[in-house]
Order: structure tokens, then sequence, then C-alpha cells
């Protein structure tokens, strides 16, 4: 099980990126929300996805959730 956040910050594209706790694209802990402990990105995505309608997975540690 990994800790999920996501960024408030929206990407230049709109998205809000969903990172686990390792990642170093991570970002300061003023500009992430936690999401919570999951096996993996799906789920943390889906989260993010109740606050955040354009969330989507870090393309380095998220990669099986970003969707280009």
């Amino acid at each position: 099980m990994k800790k999920y956040y996501v960024n408030k910050r929206a990407q230049s594209n709109g998205d809000h990126e969903v990172h686990h706790e390792s990642c170093r694209y991570l970002p300061l802990p003023e500009n992430r929300s936690y999401l919570g402990e999951y096996s993996s990105c799906g789920p943390a995505v889906t989260e993010a996805k109740r606050t955040y309608s354009t969330a989507n997975g870090c393309l380095t540690c998220s990669t099986d959730c970003h969707t280009g």
C-alpha cells in the first residue's frame, strides 16, 4: 500500500496529477491533498476525481493511470 496525493495546482493542460508518496515530482505539502492509502493508482485517481474532475495519474509514478 502506498500513500497517494493529488496536486492542488492544475498543470498547464488543466490536469490535477495524482502522485504516490515517493514520487520525485510529489508537490510541496502546501500544494497537495492526501487521498489515502491504496494498492494501485486507480482508486487514488477515482478519489481525486471527487474533487478535481480533471485528475490524472502522474506519468512518472502512476503510469497505469496516466491518460496523456
